[in-house]
């Protein structure tokens, strides 16, 4: 049947969806050429991911369109309305950090991720290269700034403006001139002007040590070499101040990885280079990738620097910005340096994932031939936890093709009142699989429970139930609590200790336990911290609520000072919060 399909493709631009035996698309790509390019995947020999893609196609459809810019933008629409398996693959959901400087009368500082849910004409800088970085910032410049802190402005002040980092903006009307004066400084700095800061924080530390203030000085001293941490970043010198993404990229025909550099300011800030499977010719696996980058949370620049290989005019047209292929010059210098380090990135990383796919998709493979599962992929394991009969949750994990797949985890907090194995799983089960089927999720290759004999009935009665055939698989433990086999349709099949299936097994197992036992214990931390709230007089359901959502566990609401506790309660509220914890250690 693809034999015959392939003679009928047109010789002319459009898009192509690879389907598998269940008729779900698993991939999408486009092409100038439908036949040129689809007849590449049944024509010649293909390694690694290819392979495993073509192994899965059981037949094409393609849709014509008028121009290969045409195709793009249609490519775009059906991945992301088809969310294909293979070409998740090829995306990077990695969302950067930036620093706003809030619209509103009383501006606050704070580091963001989602740039898309914030306000009109909100000021942003960045991205910066970790979270890590971007807070050290928003807290220097917190500390030398007296800005609003609170999210909702308090009735009366709170710590804060008793230590001098905010003027009391819930007490006080504050001058729009001084406000300005701050926002002026601090978006200099962002910018990267750095030298007017430092002026400000070095005649603070001369006059505090004249003063004999050597505690202020000595926090001088430390805003100082902060900042000059922060400033040791790389400067380009394009003789402009453009905001600019810089996209090299390096392949081998099995893999392609793809270095972006932010420039910001005449800054630039070195980004990991992203390895994917080359699934496609190189051309449109880096098309693709910068068409798909600014769909997430990455602030698009006035300019794109990308290799030649690009149609400089199809990407600036959807993305609606400038993108040029420099040809000479500091800007070619600079795309240069991108292609050197994706190239780098390409040597690094490829030896890195060919470790990790024989120890992680190999494995997977074998342990489908183990149990005479063509193609085993998904895998979803489940784990109970509950404290004599209390605290009742269940976890489940999803490896696909040996590797973790951590958005696709799920926790449940049990509601029977029967809290043994046997319908603790049943319960999980049923909640898992009446969801898959109702809304049409991807059911696994797989069920691993974590336990034995009973488990696997409780599981395979309720799939049953549901009229669902998913082959179920548990885990025997030895005497040492280590696992030592696997049971499957009954039988019990032994695993070597040293081979990778046995380490594939033993990481989804610590796995899921450990994804289960922290669930476990944050239910339990809660449940423990409601009834120690309600000795302190002053704390509400609202505030419950709010400490709850702010520190997580009663351990981190313990280790929390008064400083952090006030920003939620009052400050008297906080003292005695603090000190009740105090008390309550010494007797212990």
């Amino acid at each position: 049947m693809i034999k015959e399909k392939l003679e009928l493709l047109p010789h002319l631009p459009g898009c192509y969806l690879m389907k598998n035996s269940k008729g779900t698309i698993i991939y999408v790509g486009k092409a100038k050429d439908l036949k040129k390019r689809v007849v590449t995947y049944f024509n010649r020999e293909h390694t690694g991911k290819t392979k495993v893609l073509v192994e899965n196609i059981a037949t094409f459809e393609y849709i014509v369109t008028k121009t290969e810019e045409e195709a793009l933008i249609l490519e775009l629409n059906l991945i992301k309305k088809h969310d294909p398996k293979y070409n998740i693959l090829l995306r990077d959901d990695k969302s950067y950090p930036y620093i706003e400087l809030t619209n509103e009368k009383y501006p606050r500082l704070l580091v963001v991720r989602s740039h898309l849910k914030r306000k009109k004409n909100t000021r942003l800088f960045g991205p910066y290269p970790n979270a890590y970085a971007a807070r050290k910032i928003v807290n220097m410049l917190n500390r030398m700034y007296p800005l609003r802190k609170c999210r909702i402005l308090p009735d009366k002040e709170c710590l804060y403006y008793h230590i001098k980092q905010c003027l009391g903006y819930c007490i006080h009307d504050i001058s729009q001139d001084v406000i300005k004066q701050m926002n002026d400084e601090i978006v200099s700095f962002l910018k990267g002007n750095e030298n007017s800061l430092q002026k400000t924080i070095e005649e603070e530390m001369y006059k505090a040590s004249n003063n004999l203030n050597f505690e202020r000085a000595a926090e001088m001293k430390s805003l100082l070499e902060d900042i000059a941490t922060i400033s040791k970043r790389q400067v380009i010198d394009l003789n402009d101040n453009i905001d600019r993404d810089v996209f090299g990229y390096a392949s081998d025909g099995a893999y392609i990885s793809i270095q972006v550099f932010h420039i910001r300011g005449g800054r630039i800030v070195e980004r990991e280079s992203t390895l994917y499977p080359l699934l496609d010719l190189d051309e449109e696996a880096l098309t693709y990738h910068i068409c798909s980058f600014y769909d997430g949370n990455n602030l698009k620049p006035r300019e794109i620097f990308v290799p030649d290989i690009i149609d400089t005019k199809a990407v600036s047209k959807i993305l609606e910005v400038k993108v040029i292929n420099p040809k000479r010059g500091k800007k070619k210098h600079v795309l240069d340096m991108a292609m050197k380090n994706a190239k780098i990135g390409l040597e690094e990383k490829r030896e890195l994932e060919n470790r990790n796919e024989e120890r992680s998709y190999n494995a997977s493979r074998k342990l489908g031939e183990i149990l005479s599962i063509d193609n085993l992929s998904r895998i979803e394991i489940f784990d109970n936890s509950h404290l004599f009969g209390t605290f009742s949750v269940s976890g489940m994990v999803v490896f696909i093709d040996g590797k973790p797949a951590k958005k696709e985890y799920r926790k449940y907090k049990i509601t029977s009142d029967k809290v043994d194995d046997y319908n603790l799983m049943k319960e999980v089960i049923y909640r898992r699989y009446h969801r898959v089927l109702i809304e049409k999720l991807d059911a696994p290759d797989l069920i691993v429970v974590d336990g034995g004999k009973i488990q696997m009935e409780a599981a395979s009665t309720t799939l049953n139930m549901l009229g669902m055939n998913i082959p179920i698989c548990g885990l025997k433990k030895n005497d040492r609590h280590k696992t030592s086999a696997l049971i499957y349709n009954e039988v019990e099949i032994p695993i070597d200790s040293h081979s990778n299936v046995f380490h594939l097994l033993e990481r989804m197992q610590d796995e899921v336990h450990n994804f289960t036992i922290r669930y476990h214990k944050d239910i339990r931390s809660k449940g423990a911290l409601e009834s120690v709230l309600d000795n302190i007089s002053g704390i509400g359901a609202k505030r419950k609520k709010e400490l709850l959502k702010r520190f997580g566990s009663i351990e981190k609401i313990k280790e929390a000072s008064v400083e952090e506790l006030s920003i939620i309660l009052p400050i008297n509220v906080a003292y005695e919060l603090n000190k009740y914890f105090k008390d309550e250690k010494k007797i212990q």
